[in-house]
């Protein structure tokens, strides 16, 4: 019988469906088609498997072939089939055995002359090809990536012929084992280099811990920017489990030169003239946007006024859940975005107002539409806004450093051990049912809180961030119950409002 089975991987958001390529060869005139929902790149792949298989000096047949992608209702783009397709041709024609393909995935895209190539996408392949017991065998290029996926057996070859050695037994693939993790930066941004503002470096401090989303607001060159690139370095490390979510989004990106330090939490500043596309992601084959990139990590919005408004807005939705969902008309690919948001601002177009030397000249109304950029919705996300003044000249002159981010690291990484043993979560995504059992108060406290909501015109969402913001600053102390100078610390924080 001449038919093949070869199973591979598709690309589809950050999940990897299983993809059987079957091959079959019968009488008539010399052709090769490809069946099963290929897109542009899928369908070219016949002439560079056909070229790939001429130019290794291996036989390819002169009979009518069929290529068979399933499931059929699953679109298949790029070259990463190449691979599957050329070893499903040579096992119908009898140049491979096919008793030992049910053991292996294939992925990679063959080049004319039969060397392969890199594709995107192959970690989280390799993550759900584990889960099979297969083996994966992948482009060279891609052995560091696919390494990550410890569990996995993975095998690299450089060329077509390789394959075909290792699958009749003549000459075995290397496996691909994972390297040392690689060594932190020499000089990563340190808060021992920001003078002053001890103020936001404690919400900088509350943040970290809580994983909480954090607004700056305050006159240019006061250190917003600073603050806010030196959050990474105090956040608790990542877990495995967190490392490999966040290098698969970046695999599916092709952010191949980020996966080298695959256990750092990423940063992410885009642009404030970047789309909403490049913001959550999107396209006709949906990929990831910053959002995404930013999972289990800092997305930072510089000059939060200057986005459109309509591309602030997408944020609100993965704010709340975590992840989102990218619908198209023939697809649809879901992404994580569990992200810490860092927004910084000036007070007015002109970025003085409030300066004590009269140096502002903008009109309330001018103002007013500044400030009205950000939406109410957006700005009821944010745990944490602060006012971030101006530093004396005196302090920036001062010889004495604060706190290193080694030390406030330590803090935070033992109130998150706090939150993870009780909730198994950080506070900021705690539920409403999690947060009435895990930040319940006394009598007092819910006096204080219940004046504040009405003082400041708080809404219910504010009122439960409120109480995370506090369980978060508790925690820092070591407190067991969230007393009223927790508490006051947190209405604090959500007093200042610039819209």
């Amino acid at each position: 019988m001449s038919l093949a089975v070869v199973y591979s991987r598709a690309q589809e958001g950050v999940s990897a469906p299983l993809v059987t390529c079957e091959v079959h060869l019968s009488g008539g005139l010399p052709s090769t088609s490809i069946v099963g929902l290929p897109e542009t790149a899928v369908r070219e792949a016949r002439d560079r498997v056909r070229a790939a298989i001429l130019n290794c000096q291996l036989e390819y047949p002169q009979r009518k072939i069929t290529v068979g992608l399933a499931p059929a209702d699953l679109p298949k783009d790029g070259g990463r089939f190449d691979l599957p397709i050329a070893v499903g041709i040579l096992a119908a024609n009898g140049s491979i055995p096919r008793e030992r393909l049910d053991k292996f995935e294939f992925l990679g895209e063959l080049a004319l002359s039969g060397e392969l190539r890199a594709v995107h996408g192959v970690l989280p392949a390799v993550l759900r090809a584990a889960r099979t017991g297969r083996s994966v065998i992948v482009p060279r290029q891609n052995a560091a990536e696919a390494a990550l996926a410890s569990t996995a057996d993975v095998r690299s070859a450089g060329s077509l012929l390789e394959v075909c050695a290792h699958l009749c037994g003549r000459e075995e693939l290397p496996r691909v084992e994972r390297g040392a993790p690689m060594a932190p930066a020499r000089h990563a941004p340190d808060l021992s280099e920001v003078r002053g503002q001890q103020q936001a470096r404690r919400a900088l401090e509350v943040a970290a811990a809580g994983a909480h989303n954090l607004l700056l607001v305050g006159p240019p060159g006061t250190g917003k920017t600073m603050l806010a690139s030196r959050l990474p370095g105090i956040l608790p490390p990542l877990a495995e489990h967190e490392a490999l979510e966040l290098a698969a989004v970046r695999s599916v990106a092709g952010c191949v030169n980020e996966l080298d330090d695959w256990m750092r939490r990423g940063f992410r500043a885009p642009h404030h003239t970047a789309s909403a596309v490049a913001l959550v992601g999107g396209g006709s084959v949906p990929r990831p946007g910053e959002v995404s990139l930013a999972h289990h990590g800092v997305l930072f919005l510089d000059e939060l006024p200057e986005f459109d408004r309509r591309v602030l807005e997408v944020l609100r939705e993965p704010i709340e859940s975590g992840h989102l969902t990218i619908s198209r008309a023939a697809r649809q690919a879901d992404f994580p975005a569990r992200f810490q948001l860092v927004a910084a601002m000036n007070p007015c177009p002109c970025g003085h107002s409030g300066d004590p030397g009269g140096r502002c000249r903008c009109t309330p109304d001018q103002i007013a539409r500044y400030r009205s950029r950000i939406s109410g919705p957006l700005l009821d996300r944010i745990d944490l806004k602060l006012e971030v003044p101006r530093v004396d000249h005196a302090e920036l002159r001062a010889s004495h450093a604060g706190e290193s981010s080694a030390q406030v690291r330590e803090r935070v990484c033992a109130a998150r051990e706090r939150q993870l043993a009780r909730s198994g979560k950080a506070n900021a995504w705690l539920s409403n049912r999690e947060t009435e059992r895990d930040c319940a108060l006394g009598e007092s406290e819910h006096k204080l809180l219940d004046r504040a909501v009405e003082r400041l015109g708080l809404s219910a969402r504010a009122y439960h961030r409120i109480l995370r913001s506090a369980r978060t600053i508790a925690d820092l102390a070591a407190s067991r119950d969230i007393d009223a100078v927790h508490l006051s610390e947190a209405i604090q924080y959500r007093r200042f409002d610039p819209a």
